[in-house]
């Protein structure tokens, strides 16, 4: 099994920056693709950006230029450092991690608990 463990929501004021982090804990397995999603209240949730295992990044336009994804491949970590933040990004915020356990060829998705973000104006 693979444990998500988030960190690093809050409230802000518009304009100012937070850091989310998410390790993910276990053994037995390779991580492939991490990410974030979101959801805003009464909304589906939505990509925010994801990274290779390679460092390839891909970024919802919406966030395009003021987010920036990141990934410790040594500590099973991934980042996400949001700066300039509007009330519009305000939502929970879930990391996902692409994993395929030992002995497997298929690869598996886990999701973290959500850490909330709330920006004011």
């Amino acid at each position: 099994q693979v444990q998500l463990v988030e960190s690093g929501g809050g409230l802000v004021q518009a304009g100012g920056s937070l850091r989310l982090s998410c390790a993910a804990s276990g053994s037995g397995f390779n991580i492939n693709a991490m990410g974030w999603y979101r959801r805003a209240p009464g909304k589906q949730r939505e990509l925010v950006a994801t990274i290779t295992r390679g460092g390839r990044t891909n970024y919802s336009d919406s966030v395009k230029g003021r987010f920036t994804i990141s990934r410790d491949n040594a500590k099973n970590t991934v980042y996400l450092q949001m700066n300039s933040l509007k009330p519009e990004d305000t939502a929970d915020y879930y990391c996902n991690v692409k994993v395929v356990h030992r002995l497997s060829t298929y690869e598996v998705g886990y999701w973290g608990q959500g850490t909330q973000v709330t920006v004011s104006s």
